[in-house]
């Protein structure tokens, strides 16, 4: 009888957990899997970035666009800067933009722009990351190719009606194949073209080696199809369908957190819902319903205790949130007591009212 109460609770209550536990569900970069084909790019799993520079003529000033990507889990928060100048929790791709005055020598923060990430937390977008392998796509160009193409979804930007649906498109192309095609490719300009330069992307940054061997190169931020999209090419050897990836162990450590804590869990919702030291009252005790009222009680407390405990780890470990940050949803708590002074402030204009006038006062 205990049980059935304990689960009909879970059912009741247990819902708060859904919305938490979805976030969990994510790109797993040791296993990006298409076709039965598996690509393991977990040891590029740390911040790379890129930048890329606009000039304003004829004014001295140009902007500088620095994008950051980390495929395998969220941007962690950048010490010493300021909130608004950084990018929000969760963003995996997120672009730096600021004015550089060369006149002045001075430079002014723009914006900080989120490209693609899992901002569920804070009323945005899912992730969703779609993956196509070359070798299995439509497009016949694509079949020339070994690797994968990988798109992350992220939120509308800026904020409000006039807001843009943003993401990142990262084709990851095994170096030694696209390394010999490059080197077929030079040597038909250099045919073509006496002088035979090649572009030079590093001078502003809009190459970075990853520190495994391979390249991360900027290409384009373009609206596309009512989409603002960054194209990025990551020329690495792990993406060559022969390769074997990164350290299986680190890989495997990353998935004990969340076991744990679903023990964690049962210990502290199950347990004390059904164990002979419940929070139960006895039977006996039904004074005035107390009993039940003690029962709910417990329930809605152990429920969000748990929430709040898991959100809170959660928001740690996925999107390296500190302090006021680690709560689940605490922008709106913090906004809790503005929200709470602006509404007396309307009861208190109500009451006092504006009689007839409609609200305007004598002059």
């Amino acid at each position: 009888m205990r049980l059935r109460k304990s689960t009909a609770i879970l059912r009741r209550y247990g819902l708060l957990l859904f919305p938490t536990l979805a976030y969990a569900m994510n790109l797993d970069c040791s296993d990006i899997r298409d076709n039965k084909q598996s690509f393991d790019v977990s040891a590029l799993g740390s911040p790379i970035s890129v930048m890329t520079s606009e000039d304003h003529d004829p004014s001295p000033t140009m902007t500088n666009t620095t994008f950051t990507i980390d495929i395998c889990k969220p941007l962690r928060k950048a010490k010493g800067i300021p909130k608004e100048e950084d990018c929000p929790n969760g963003s995996r791709v997120c672009g730096i933009q600021r004015v550089i005055n060369t006149f002045e020598n001075s430079t002014t923060f723009e914006a900080a722009i989120p490209i693609a990430g899992q901002y569920i937390l804070h009323g945005g977008t899912e992730l969703d990351p779609q993956i196509t392998r070359f070798k299995t796509s439509s497009s016949p160009s694509d079949r020339e190719k070994e690797g994968f193409r990988l798109q992350l979804h992220g939120p509308k930007y800026p904020n409000g009606k006039n807001g843009v649906s943003h993401s990142a498109v990262i084709e990851f192309l095994c170096q030694d194949k696209a390394e010999q095609k490059g080197e077929r490719d030079l040597a038909a300009r250099k045919g073509d073209d006496d002088d035979g330069e090649e572009e030079d992307h590093s001078a502003t940054g809009e190459i970075a080696h990853d520190g495994h061997g391979g390249t991360l190169k900027y290409k384009d931020f373009a609206l596309v199809d009512e989409t603002k999209v960054l194209s990025l090419e990551w020329l690495t050897k792990y993406a060559c369908e022969n390769t074997k990836g990164g350290d299986d162990s680190k890989a495997k450590g990353s998935h004990w957190g969340f076991f744990t804590w679903m023990i964690i869990m049962y210990v502290l919702l199950l347990q004390p819902l059904s164990g002979p030291h419940s929070c139960y009252l006895p039977r006996h005790v039904s004074l005035l319903n107390l009993r039940g009222l003690m029962e709910d009680g417990c329930s809605i407390f152990l429920a969000t205790a748990a929430y709040l405990i898991f959100g809170s780890w959660l928001n740690y470990n996925r999107y390296s949130a500190r302090g006021w940050d680690l709560v689940p949803h605490s922008e709106t708590i913090r906004d809790i007591p503005y929200i709470f002074k602006d509404w007396m402030r309307r009861v208190l204009s109500t009451v006092q009212g504006g009689g007839s006038r409609g609200g305007y006062s004598a002059v």
